[in-house]
């Protein structure tokens, strides 16, 4: 049970979730969602592929993007501000996946875009407060591990949150010891026996990180490293969800090539590795 602590009025981020439900509801027609998903850098080129899955087409564009039942910018809901980051398309798109209904965020807010913790997991408290009972995290992140090549799919198994912030009101007191779907990752590697798991590291951006500083990370047990995922997934468990997050490997991290970083590596890497991402989504939310 969360607790609802309001650091004054007018700024409940629990009461902004609940309105943003309710107008989600008024907008796709569709009383409650099971699922929803967050899809980071790299991850826009997957949906289109999950919806053809859905389909059974071969072809994407169109004819997938007509298994959405929905889909608005995000703006039109309350509390969300409007994307500033390539790649992350600022839309809504509700469609309905076998016998459930998924609320999929095409991409998602940063820390270092300057709105505050409570505009990140905005959208994870909506879902939940739309009727989610399970959250997918997806990211595009720098690998830390030799084995965790550009394009590898890795189930994140637990994380290190470097931003020195929680998106938590008050003296919640969240037990994250199991944050990461066990239950999820299990039936995950049912579908795919090759997926392998790592720790994620979230650290604020935008810059990158120095080749140091991934040696830092590395040395605490880091297998992946990013700018998102960790606020959301803490918040997401506060509310009561089951979480599974999945990284797509879209570099290695500074230092460990001698190539410089880039984001438009991260969306190429994404486009590349569409159709596999996307029939992996479309596997798991069938079985969830």
């Amino acid at each position: 049970m969360r607790v609802k602590a309001t650091p004054s009025p007018g700024l409940d981020p629990y009461a902004a979730a609940d309105a943003a439900a309710a107008r989600l509801r008024e907008l796709t027609g569709a009383p409650s969602h099971d699922v929803a998903l967050v899809m980071g850098s790299g991850w826009l080129p997957a949906v289109d592929a999950l919806a053809a899955d859905v389909l059974g087409a071969d072809a994407l564009g169109a004819d997938a993007l007509r298994a959405a039942d929905r889909e608005f910018p995000v703006t039109e809901l309350p509390g969300f501000p409007p994307p500033a980051v390539a790649g992350h398309a600022g839309k809504v798109r509700s469609m309905r996946i076998g016998d459930k209904r998924a609320l999929i965020f095409l991409g998602r807010i940063h820390l270092y875009e300057g709105h505050g913790v409570a505009a990140v997991v905005h959208g994870v408290r909506t879902a939940v407060a739309a009727g989610c009972k399970t959250v997918v995290l997806t990211n595009g992140c720098g690998g830390l591990h030799p084995a965790f090549r550009p394009g590898a799919a890795v189930l994140i198994s637990d994380h290190i949150n470097m931003t020195a912030t929680s998106p938590i009101v008050g003296a919640n007191f969240v037990d994250l010891t199991d944050l990461y779907s066990p239950r999820l990752r299990a039936l995950c590697k049912e579908i795919d026996p090759s997926l392998a798991e790592g720790v994620y590291v979230q650290l604020p951006g935008p810059h990158y990180e120095t080749p140091a500083e991934i040696g830092m990370a590395r040395a605490i047990g880091g297998n992946l490293v990013g700018m998102s995922t960790t606020l959301e997934a803490i918040a997401a468990r506060e509310a009561g969800a089951e979480v599974l997050g999945i990284s797509l490997v879209t570099n290695l991290a500074a230092g460990m090539t001698g190539a410089p970083l880039s984001h438009q590596e991260v969306l190429e890497t994404g486009r590349n590795c569409a159709a596999r991402m996307g029939t992996l989504l479309a596997h798991v939310l069938a079985r969830l």
